[in-house]
């Protein structure tokens, strides 16, 4: 019996485990992580695809394939009978902006997504902007689809085992092949110095009157979910505050009310505060690791993928599961 363990509880963990047990039903799949659901950064997400530019893997072809896959993966699940209890939905807004054309515009998503296209005049003059596009996309809102994910696991005979690793040689002895998922974590556990932390401070608030997502201008944003809806936000680069910011909290809810008034009548449900593991490129490869022991570990990357981990995490997964294919000596789907 083939022994796998998965690295991290994040998204990216539980997509990964759970296409592992698709991909290889009679191995044993363990999933190890000192942190789970709300404790992880996936729970702060809100969970809309939407691709920034600046999300890429190691060319365009993989990074188009992948959010293809990503987005055909969460559309499986749109049209099933279980949408509501993986928390997945269709999503429909705007992206504006009163000084660049370029930031409405979208080059990843705009081939993906079901609709893309520019603003009519009335919608420019009915929101007060100059520029915007509108879309129909997809939405997993992680306080749903993380629970859905870890409940369609250990059905499957798959095990959750809470653990703190200090390196992946603690594995090598227990453990055919390793899938890391590990996110920020990766930073200190494999030494990858290029995985820094991106802040990002939310408001999750009650607001059922509001029906579409907005963008309006770099990082303020309105994402309705399914029970609440995520106000933001920040975008710190190489920020390791955890803690709610006052400053950052008056600026966001400003910038939200200003755009749409009908906000401040909102309740307050919640402040929160992610450290996005940002890599420049999201590492999904390979290693052989050999450590000062002499031990050897089969390793299957899948981390650093910025504030887009909920987006990006099925298209990964799978590149990931063909990789750990490779790996076992079997035939890649890829």
């Amino acid at each position: 019996m083939v022994r796998i363990a998965v690295v991290g509880a994040g998204v990216v963990g539980l997509t990964s485990a759970t296409l592992l047990q698709e991909a290889f039903p009679k191995a044993s799949i363990t999933i190890l992580a000192d942190r789970f659901g709300e404790d992880t950064v996936s729970d702060v997400a809100a969970g809309l695809y939407r691709p920034g530019l600046q999300f890429q893997g190691q060319n365009q072809e993989i990074t188009k394939k992948w959010l293809r896959d990503a987005y055909d993966y969460y559309m499986k699940i749109l049209d099933s009978d279980y949408a509501d209890e993986a928390g997945v939905k269709r999503a429909s807004g705007y992206v504006f902006s009163m000084n660049n054309p370029k930031i409405v515009r979208n080059f990843l998503m705009e081939p993906v997504v079901e609709e893309f296209r520019m603003c009519t005049q009335e919608e420019l003059d009915q929101y007060r902007m100059k520029y915007g596009t509108y879309a129909v996309s997809v939405l997993a809102e992680c306080r749903r689809f993380l629970p859905f994910l870890t409940r369609k696991f250990e059905e499957q005979g798959g095990r959750i085992v809470k653990r703190f690793l200090n390196s992946l040689e603690e594995l090598a002895d227990d453990y055919d092949i390793v899938c890391n998922c590990s996110g920020f974590g990766a930073k200190d556990l494999c030494g990858d110095n290029l995985v820094t932390p991106m802040r990002g401070q939310v408001f999750k608030v009650r607001a059922p009157w509001v029906k579409h997502f907005y963008y309006v201008d770099y990082d303020t944003y309105i994402l309705p979910g399914f029970d609440c809806i995520t106000l933001g936000g920040t975008r710190q680069f190489d920020s390791y505050n955890t803690e709610v910011c006052k400053h950052d909290a008056q600026s966001i809810w400003e910038r939200c009310t200003n755009f749409l008034p009908s906000l401040k009548k909102a309740e307050i449900l919640k402040e929160a505060v992610g450290l996005r593991p940002y890599r420049s490129i999201v590492r999904v490869e390979k290693e052989l690791m050999k450590f000062d022991s002499g031990k050897t570990l089969k390793v299957v990357h899948n981390y650093g993928h910025g504030g887009y981990g909920v987006m990006a995490a099925p298209g990964t997964s799978i590149h990931a599961v063909s990789l750990v294919k490779e790996m076992l000596g079997m035939q890649s789907k890829l």
